[in-house]
This record gives C-alpha cells, sequence and structure tokens, in this order.
C-alpha cells in the first residue's frame, strides 16, 4: 500500500468519525466546530487528489465562510438541538438506508477507480480539455480554460444562481430598524483585546493581497473568481467579527455593497454583448483582439474571473451583514 492511499484512506475515516460525531451531538455550537473541522478534511483529500482549486473554495468556504454563517445563525436561536422523539428516528433512519442503499446499488455501473480505459481518460473531449486547450485558449490552467471559455455559459449560469441567493437571503434576513434604535446590543466587544485588534489589521492586508493574487494568478495556477471571491470576503468578515457590524460597515457601507451584487453579473454578460458587438458569439473572448485570438482569451478570462470575484464577495458579505445586523434576540 502506497503512501498516498494511506493517507487518502486516513483522510476518508476521520471524516467519517467527525460525521457520525456530529450526527450524536445535541451542543450546537460543538457541532459548528466538528463541521469545520470536516471542511479541513474533505480540502485535504482534494489536495491529494491534486484538485487544488476545489481545495482552496472548500477551506474557504467550507471551513471559513460557513462556519461563520453557522455561529450566526446561533446567535438567533437556541445552541441546543431539540431532542427527537424516538418515533420519528425511526422514519428518518429508513429514509437514510433507502437512499444509501440506492447510492451504492446506483454505484456499480461506474467505471473502475483509476483504469486507464476510464471513458474520461479515452473520450475525444479529454484529448481537446488537455492539449488542444493550450493552442485555442493559450492559458497553462485548464481548470481555467473549460471554467471560463469552454463551460462561459454555464459558468454565468452559476453565478446568476448565487446572485440570486445572495439577494434572497439579504431580503429575507433584512430588518427595518426604528428611528433612535440602538444597536449597541448587536455589537461584540472582540475589539477590546488588544492582541485580536492589531492581529486582525495585521492580517487584513495579507488576505486582501492573496485574494488578488489567486484572482490574477488564476490563469496559470489553482485559483479564479469564486476562490478570490470567498478569500476577500473572508477579509471583512474577519474585519466584522474583530470590530463588530458598526465597525465594517464604515469600511464598507450597506448601500455601497448592494450596489455591487449585480457589477459581477452585469460585467459578465456585458462582455458577452460585446463580443457579439465586434462580429463574434457570445462569450468568444478572441474577437477582443481580433489579430491574437489566444490575447484575447487571456483577457475576456481575466475580466470575467474579476466580475465573478466581485459578485461572491459581495454575496458573502451581503450575507454576514444581515446575520451580524439582526442581533442575538435571545
Amino acid at each position: 500500500m502506497s503512501l498516498l492511499v494511506l493517507m487518502n484512506i486516513s483522510l476518508f475515516a476521520l471524516l467519517v468519525a467527525t460525521a457520525l460525531a456530529i450526527s450524536r451531538l445535541r451542543a450546537l455550537y460543538e457541532a459548528t466546530m466538528l463541521t469545520a473541522l470536516a471542511g479541513l478534511l474533505s480540502a485535504s483529500l482534494f489536495v491529494s487528489m491534486d484538485a487544488l482549486d476545489v481545495a482552496i473554495t472548500e477551506a474557504a468556504v467550507g471551513a471559513g465562510i460557513s462556519t461563520v454563517l453557522f455561529l450566526g445563525v446561533l446567535a438567533l436561536t437556541r445552541s441546543r438541538e431539540a431532542v427527537t422523539p424516538r418515533r420519528r428516528l425511526w422514519s428518518g433512519g429508513a429514509v437514510a438506508v433507502l437512499l444509501g442503499a440506492t447510492l451504492m446499488y446506483a454505484s456499480q455501473d461506474l467505471p473502475p477507480f483509476a483504469e486507464p480505459g476510464n471513458p474520461v481518460q479515452t473520450h475525444p473531449v479529454s484529448k481537446t480539455y488537455l492539449e488542444d486547450s493550450q493552442q485555442e485558449i493559450g492559458i497553462p490552467n485548464t481548470v481555467t480554460s473549460v471554467l471560463a471559455s469552454y463551460r462561459g455559459y454555464d459558468t454565468l449560469g452559476e453565478l446568476v444562481v448565487v446572485f440570486t441567493a445572495g439577494v434572497t437571503v439579504a431580503l429575507l434576513l433584512m430588518r427595518t430598524r426604528r428611528r433612535g434604535e440602538d444597536d449597541e446590543t448587536n455589537e461584540n466587544t472582540l475589539s477590546e483585546y488588544r492582541i485580536l485588534r492589531v492581529a486582525s489589521k495585521i492580517l487584513m492586508p495579507f488576505i486582501f493581497i492573496f485574494a488578488c493574487y489567486i484572482l490574477f494568478h488564476g490563469d496559470y495556477g489553482p485559483g479564479g473568481g469564486f476562490q478570490a471571491g470567498v478569500i476577500f470576503a473572508s477579509g471583512f468578515v474577519l474585519y466584522g467579527l474583530v470590530f463588530g457590524f458598526k465597525g465594517v460597515g464604515r469600511v464598507l457601507p450597506w448601500p455601497v455593497l448592494l450596489g455591487l451584487l449585480p457589477v459581477g453579473v452585469l460585467l459578465y454578460a456585458g462582455l458577452g454583448v460585446v463580443n457579439m458587438a465586434l462580429g463574434g458569439s457570445f462569450l468568444d473572448y478572441g474577437t477582443l483582439v481580433p489579430d491574437h485570438p489566444a490575447e484575447g482569451q487571456h483577457l475576456g478570462i481575466l475580466v470575467i474571473e474579476t466580475g465573478v470575484g466581485i459578485t461572491v464577495a459581495a454575496v458573502l458579505i451581503a450575507i454576514f451583514y444581515s446575520f451580524t445586523s439582526r442581533g442575538a434576540p435571545r
């Protein structure tokens, strides 16, 4: 057994153990912390499979932003799960067993693991993505070529879904304040600790620089707009956790944030309209530089990745704002 296989088995065993521990916990804060651990273990599994783009996203979302949002939800509700009657556990357990059996039965049709003759290795589209894309798109990172160019329509649809979800959550959680209402109960006191104040201010520039690196380096290595947007949003979330809703609101006011929500979608779709105006197809970036289509592809992908990063960051920050602005009415 190779070291890589042993590491994968160990990570998977830890992930299963974490999932079982979460299912048995009634204390929701402890379950939230274990959920963050599960996100880190999943990110580690993705790293071992060389899926670094997915690993960055899972680490930032699964272990970072999601944990903060879970804690925000717990601030609005109870910290312990209500006891479920035993008679209701049987129905849920039966559904879980039935679903698991169905998935195991369906997995029998999957090709053998890591076999060289699998369709993913022999299908002609694999050659297009892995070899021809270097000449057609001119970008070393094949994942970026697929997501931003070959699957540009799908990525635009995903961005619209993210935008819609963010607006929906903001509308559901938005609370109109009465004149003279005091927000002091909504503010935390973490800023009173000098270590947290200094450490957060030191980390903020590095977080934003790393987000920009992930965005602009996504053509050559792991990264892109989704990952950069999540990392950029985590900087504001960190600032909000330490300095409170009022503090982060002074840095990025709520009206400005609402204005940023549709910017990425408009930038993405607007580039497609520009391509059509230049005589090409929708999201055909080669028309941006007709004499050098590869340079046009590079420029177009950079523009849409920037749009994706703006919308993803704005949506996550808006959701965080929506939770923290409601306070803890317990």
